[in-house]
């Protein structure tokens, strides 16, 4: 792999992305990102059944007397 090119999928759902940001000479920044639809699937659901289990916990929190 060279420095300008992003690496062959694994698969064929699989998305990249890469990030080159330079900040004057003293500061350079490279990021490489690699996501396949399965893995941000799974994401989501971790992230709304968190905000799901929040919201139970605040109304609980909420109800007077117990």
């Amino acid at each position: 792999m060279t420095d300008d090119t992003l690496p062959t999928p694994a698969s064929r759902g699989e998305m990249q992305a890469r990030l080159d940001l330079s900040l004057g000479r003293a500061v350079s920044l490279r990021s490489m990102a690699r996501a396949t639809p399965e893995g941000l699937m799974s994401v989501g659901v971790l992230v709304s059944l968190i905000l799901l289990s929040t919201a139970v916990l605040v109304r609980a929190a909420k109800r007077p007397g117990r």
